[in-house]
């Protein structure tokens, strides 16, 4: 039987353990499969043992990436890339999922590992005018670290002329880089969707409406606010970002 190989990244303290080990138990919830969940981290406390961690590792050429960042128009975290080295999954054969600590797995994610074979997949974002562009959505992203090292290798040899290319945007340079490689291909919208795009109902209804899970969901994304704890609770800011109680996230997402 296939495996589910993915891997996640942690540091600081932006997110605790339970991110990790929810998004393991969310795997095995909702896979036939067996699961092996990586973790590249600088703090291994608290995460669950049966998690393979990793050592967070700084690039030889994260100077240059960095500084080419903060010349970018939308500069921000790019530690992800170090996920596409292929020497992290030496004994692993087949796809990888790059997952974002800030997702709920909430339906058959078998599908997502059977989706268009050989394929970077990412969902397209919901951002425009990103969205027309094709850009990917780096919160699921699912890659071959064999078919795919290029992802690594072509950042490693030239780190300011890539990130200046995507405007300092991860999920830019992966799906641009994927895709003038002819290797990308759009998970279906339906199957990843936003907490505040897709979940939450639209101003006023916001107000009174409890937030729903789309039926074909497989992955709620809960990029910006509010994450997964404030949404179970109810969430209270302003007009636009205020929500009812999410019940539904309880069991997806314990605490």
């Amino acid at each position: 039987m296939t495996v589910v190989n993915a891997i996640c990244i942690r540091w600081g303290t932006a997110f605790g353990p339970e991110y990790v080990n929810n998004l393991l138990r969310g795997l095995r919830r909702h896979t036939r499969r067996d699961v092996r969940l990586f973790c590249m981290t600088d703090d291994r406390t608290g995460v669950d043992p049966d998690v393979e961690c990793i050592d967070l590792v700084e690039e030889p050429f994260h100077a240059e990436m960095m500084q080419a960042v903060m010349d970018s128009p939308r500069g921000g975290p790019i530690r992800k890339i170090s996920m596409f080295n292929p020497e992290l999954f030496g004994d692993i054969d087949g796809p990888v999922f790059a997952l974002d600590l800030d997702i709920v797995i909430t339906g058959g994610f078998d599908d997502l590992l059977e989706f268009a074979p050989g394929k970077v997949c990412m969902r397209r974002t919901w951002a425009r005018p990103s969205r027309w562009l094709g850009v990917g959505h780096g919160s699921v992203l699912r890659f071959d670290p064999k078919r795919h090292g290029y992802l690594y290798e072509t950042i490693a040899r030239n780190p300011r002329e890539e990130i200046l290319k995507a405007n300092g945007s991860e999920q830019s340079y992966t799906s641009y880089t994927a895709l003038e490689a002819g290797d990308f291909e759009p998970f279906p919208d339906r199957w990843i969707v936003s907490f505040k795009y897709d979940c939450r109902p639209m101003r006023p209804l916001n107000l009174v409406v409890p937030p729903r899970l789309p039926n074909d969901a497989r992955v709620v994304c809960f990029h910006g606010r509010p994450k997964m704890g404030e949404a179970i609770d109810g969430y209270k800011s302003d007009v636009f970002h205020t929500t009812r109680r999410a019940r539904w996230l309880t069991e997806a997402w314990p605490t």
